[in-house]
């Protein structure tokens, strides 16, 4: 199949299932990609965890935190469905730095997260990334921000949120909701989180000893209804992080085979179906990533 019939059936798989996809696969060896809409920017939601993991990993590294400094949690006290771990919790609980970071990056821990955010705030996080030469991605606010939507506002009529997300971006991807407006939201798109996979799994300007660590966290992520299905194998390794809010549902990771070869793929999606739950739509972005996958690494072969 020609890479110009790939890309226009990928299309077409994406359309069917009420998805806008932005993708992007790349050979972190040869450095060969395939791509669909991969510099279109959106709201990131849970994703920002992987930057935010960088930063504080760092900091542990550089001295300015200890992993094993002790933080104590307020309750999040969250009901509706979606947020895990401290978010959830009804009291306060003191977790360490390196385990909020697990939290935080393998179940999607808002409380957690925020905890770390309260000890690295986002412009720190984000000029982290500009020294680390890491471009296109805005960190702007925290993740408690992510569950201050319309979906708990409108709860339990979850559809009119859905309705609202899936209908109001602007031909400028403003929007409405704060957390979907790209001007105001943390924000990237599937080339800026490629190139920090990149950053991640071969030498750059991280430190060793912090990219090592973030992929841990990424090898521990336990969100695998999304992309793991279609990467995860005997012979193979999928390290991730997952984001979903709302109408958007993403997955960046890496893929290592046995043979050696790697591949960073970031999958970002916005969905114009007001439904809470698609899993065909999890189902058609995950065929999608791997269908750019298997193109090329069959051209290495």
């Amino acid at each position: 199949m020609t890479v110009g019939r790939l890309l226009r059936t990928a299309r077409e798989t994406l359309r069917d299932a009420g998805l806008r996809g932005c993708l992007l696969v790349r050979d972190l060896d040869s450095g060969d990609e395939l791509g669909l809409d991969d510099d279109v920017v959106l709201a990131v939601a849970s994703l920002v965890k992987v930057p935010l993991a960088v930063a504080t990993v760092d900091r542990i590294e550089r001295g300015e935190l200890d992993g094993a400094t002790a933080v104590t949690v307020a309750p999040g006290r969250v009901r509706t469905p979606g947020p895990t771990g401290l978010s959830r919790f009804r009291h306060p609980a003191t977790v360490a730095i390196d385990d909020l970071l697990y939290l935080s990056v393998a179940i999607s821990d808002e409380g957690a997260s925020d905890a770390l955010f309260a000890l690295t705030p986002p412009t720190v996080v984000a000029d982290t990334l500009r020294r680390f030469g890491v471009d296109g991605i805005s960190v702007r606010h925290r993740t408690r921000d992510l569950t201050d939507t319309p979906a708990e506002r409108l709860a339990p009529e979850v559809h009119l949120a859905h309705s609202l997300a899936a209908s109001a971006t602007t031909a400028g991807q403003g929007h409405p909701v704060a957390q979907l407006d790209v001007g105001r939201a943390n924000s990237g798109s599937a080339r800026a989180f490629v190139e920090l996979l990149h950053a991640l799994w071969r030498p750059s300007r991280i430190p060793a000893v912090v990219a090592a660590r973030v992929r841990e966290l990424m090898g521990d992520n336990l969100l695998r209804q999304r992309l793991a299905p279609d990467f995860s194998s005997d012979s193979s390794r999928w390290s991730s992080k997952t984001g979903t809010l709302l109408n958007l549902r993403h997955e960046v990771g890496v893929v290592e085979h046995a043979d050696g070869q790697a591949y960073a793929v970031a999958a970002l999606s916005e969905s114009t179906v007001p439904a809470a739950v698609q899993p065909q739509a999890e189902a058609a972005l995950a065929q999608v990533a791997r269908e750019l996958h298997d193109a090329l690494r069959a051209a290495r072969r």
